[in-house]
């Protein structure tokens, strides 16, 4: 009602100006017109030069009058222009109040003052403004390619679910690697009104790899070229958006440029803000053929609709074809062919204002498309310098891009109020378990982290391995946070098989990870080591949950379960693969056990074999693992028989033993209800024993335990007596569900708590 009322309010002062002007002015002309009490002629054809009447000053006077008489006529024509376009508009603004969002600002498209560098569009225009509906669903398209390309997408991303106010599908274009992480990403993250569709970009290579590309992005920086038929032939149009792309503004405002445009223009585009289209650069440099300084891909607008009827994909085929018989290959990829046919048809492309892409590539113009912050809509990190590139501005746009870097994703699952979502299986389900769970149970916050699902970037870094061809593979897996940062360049030191970790990070500590992996030769000499990133949500360490992740992506026939601050002994994995063939694990249920040791020392000569490693022992510089507080859960092992024990024996399971194991991949998984410190092993081992694995101690294989400064997970369970009692809970309801999946075979798990 507000806006209504205030278009109302302006209308009518419209109105009252429209018709007091020219009253006040005719009057006052009318006054002036008349000299001592005798009218005086305005009209030009009855002037006498020779009268006295008309002197010099009197003549310029009343040319003066004429000017502004005309001034004023004009003015009144414009406002009569505008008023009649507000009441054209008014119904629909005040339907604007119910089924709008907002009106989008945008550029005028004109190419002329574009290049003389004139910010335009920033502020409200007089005229009719295009709007988006409130829940029209705005769709975006991103090829994406490796390991690199996701983290980049997933910063796109952040920046586009900021600001953003529509539903929002992405179309993603992706190699097996991109969707296997992106898919997993979308999946755990649960943003409400966000639907996303994968490609296979490996079946589009064939549309384009007959065309020579020397630009870093690969034969992937040409698949643009085919979203006309990759994408589904019911949508009509899509934004097209590089993966280096940072978004400073709501996408909305973008979509709604579609309606400027007219005729047969179907491509919405930025110019290059750079001279390499020009030719200018260096001596001898001949670009692909371009109109003017040419257009930049990293932010496309297509009407799909229209490409396909203009039958855009022989178009751009021909245009290609003739090209590379003189330039021989592409340097800009998919940018130099979409030039290339706009040079040839430039009714094509409607020119978006510059604030649409501002490009940081080497021998960039862009500080010509803004002049204050509010300018900047969409930043285009196109150098492959990325933040390091040269810029006046550059540390104003590295910070807002680091925002989006490191902002928590979890802030960013809010709901779209007013417009329906699609139903989700796994929303309504989680929502369901959720609304089952007491609220005033004192152990609610326990059990609601079994629910939790938590927001998984997998193979955070690049990661390459084939399983060796012999089936005896063994990959190690442990879960890690921040604090235990220091132990991944020694595990690499002393394992070299492949290792699958989960990390438990927030946004801000997954980019100091990347930072000190980069930094890292040890780490970035290992390509077999994979890095999945769980997001950390809620008051407990998930640990069960993060070594399910890193279990699930093993990618070898065997596991060893180990913990992080663990060092294997030197040659454990060889070992490990030649103890696989021997007890023939891949025939049988087995468990083999790797004894665990420990020491008090931070600087430690570590042993290098078993009989080194016995003399530590008697000397008192090593210990078996945890004897001095917790004997029970390695007693088991039998560490008097491992001393002489030359061939692998057999121990048999007992109350709360919870030793490092080596398992087939198909093995259970940990249960959940387990968070923190507390139990969280030991409920595995009981898995595996009603399972009828069977644990065997191998006789030459150890690891050591380095010393570390308590956990939070250990200080809560220490000192807050309500995490010791729902824990005592957690464990009597495990035992309960075991004796219902098991059977009369899993009484003896009751018995023995019983009993110790």
């Amino acid at each position: 009602m507000l806006g209504i009322c205030r278009g109302r309010r302006k209308f009518l002062a419209a109105s009252l100006t429209l018709l007091c002007i020219p009253a006040i002015t005719w009057l006052y002309l009318f006054a002036g017109s008349f000299e001592d009490g005798k009218p005086v002629s305005l009209s030009p054809l009855e002037s006498q030069p020779h009268s006295p009447r008309y002197s010099a000053p009197g003549q310029r006077e009343r040319e003066s009058l004429e000017v502004r008489v005309r001034e004023v006529e004009e003015e009144n024509r414009a406002l009569r222009r505008q008023l009649s376009l507000a009441q054209g508009r008014a119904p629909a603004h005040r339907r604007g109040n119910h089924s709008k969002t907002y009106s989008m600002e945008e550029g005028t498209g004109d190419s002329e003052n574009l290049r003389a560098g004139i910010v335009a569009g920033n502020s409200s225009e007089c005229g009719q403004q295009p709007v988006v509906e409130k829940c029209e669903t705005i769709h975006v398209a991103i090829v994406c390619a490796g390991y690199n390309a996701s983290r980049d997408v997933v910063t796109l991303v952040k920046s586009v679910l900021f600001h953003r106010r529509n539903p929002l599908h992405f179309h993603l274009i992706a190699d097996s690697i991109a969707e296997q992480i992106l898919a997993t990403l979308f999946q755990t993250w649960m943003v409400p009104a966000v639907r996303v569709d994968f490609y296979n970009a490996d079946e589009l290579k064939s549309e384009v790899s007959w065309i020579p590309n020397k630009h870093y992005s690969g034969i992937y920086g040409l698949m643009k070229l085919v979203l006309t038929k990759t994408l589904p032939a019911n949508l009509e149009r899509v934004i097209v958006l590089d993966t280096d792309i940072t978004f400073a503004t709501d996408i909305a405002e973008l979509w709604a440029v579609f309606h400027k445009f007219k005729g047969q223009q179907v491509l919405g585009l930025v110019e290059n803000q750079s001279d390499w289209y020009l030719g200018n650069l260096w001596k001898n440099h001949r670009p692909w053929p371009a109109l003017g300084r040419g257009y930049n891909t990293g932010v496309i607008l297509l009407l799909l609709d229209k490409l396909r009827k203009m039958k855009w994909e022989q178009m751009w085929r021909l245009t290609a074809e003739r090209e590379l018989m003189g330039m021989l290959s592409t340097s800009l990829a998919d940018q130099d062919i979409f030039n290339a046919v706009i040079k040839q048809n430039p009714f094509l492309v409607y020119q978006l204002p510059c604030f649409w892409n501002v490009q940081l590539s080497d021998h960039t113009r862009s500080e010509q498309c803004y002049r204050d912050v509010s300018d900047l809509k969409v930043i285009h990190w196109n150098s492959p310098k990325k933040l390091r590139v040269k810029n006046k501005h550059v540390e104003f746009f590295r910070n807002l891009y680091l925002t989006f870097l490191e902002y928590d994703g979890n802030l960013l699952r809010r709901e779209l109020f007013g417009c329906p979502s699609e139903a989700d299986v796994n929303s309504e389900n989680l929502q369901k378990q959720l609304s089952e769970l007491d609220e005033d149970d004192l152990c609610y916050e326990f059990r609601r982290e079994r629910f939790t699902v938590h927001r998984t970037h997998l193979y955070f870094l690049h990661y390459e391995y084939e399983p060796a061809a012999d089936n005896t593979d063994v990959t190690l897996v442990a879960q890690l946070s921040m604090d235990r940062l220091q132990m991944l360049e020694a595990i690499c030191k002393h394992w070299e098989g492949p290792i699958s970790l989960a990390l438990y990070l927030s946004d801000a500590e997954a980019q100091q990870f990347l930072r000190y992996a980069q930094g890292s030769e040890v780490l970035m000499s290992r390509h077999n080591v994979a890095y999945h990133i769980v997001y950390k949500e809620g008051q407990f360490y998930p640990v069960n949950l993060l070594r399910n992740v890193a279990m699930k992506h093993v990618g070898t026939p065997y596991m060893f379960l180990s913990d992080i601050d663990f060092l294997p002994m030197y040659g454990l994995y060889e070992y490990l693969r030649k103890s696989v063939i021997q007890l023939d694990l891949a025939n049988s249920k087995k468990a083999m056990i790797v004894p665990a040791f420990e020491t008090l020392r931070y600087r430690l000569s570590f042993p290098k074999s078993k009989a080194e490693l016995l003399s530590m022992l008697d000397m008192g510089t090593l210990f078996t693992f945890r004897y001095h507080v917790w004997t029970k859960g390695h007693a088991p092992t039998n560490f008097a028989k491992w001393r002489t024990a030359t061939t692998p024996y057999r121990v048999e399971w007992e109350a709360d033993f919870e030793p490092y194991v080596v398992v087939r991949r198909d093995c259970p998984e940990y249960d959940r209800r387990f968070v923190g410190f507390g139990w969280n092993k030991v409920a595995h081992i009981m898995e595996l024993d009603a399972q009828e694995y069977e644990f065997t101690v191998l006789p030459n294989a150890y690891m050591i335990h380095m010393p570390h400064a308590p956990s939070f997970d250990i200080t809560k369970f220490r000192s807050n007596k309500q995490y010791r009692v729902c824990l005592k809970t957690l464990k009597e309801e495990f035992q309960q569900d075991m004796s219902r999946r098991y059977g009369f075979a899993a009484l003896k798990y009751l018995t023995a708590e019983n009993n110790s």
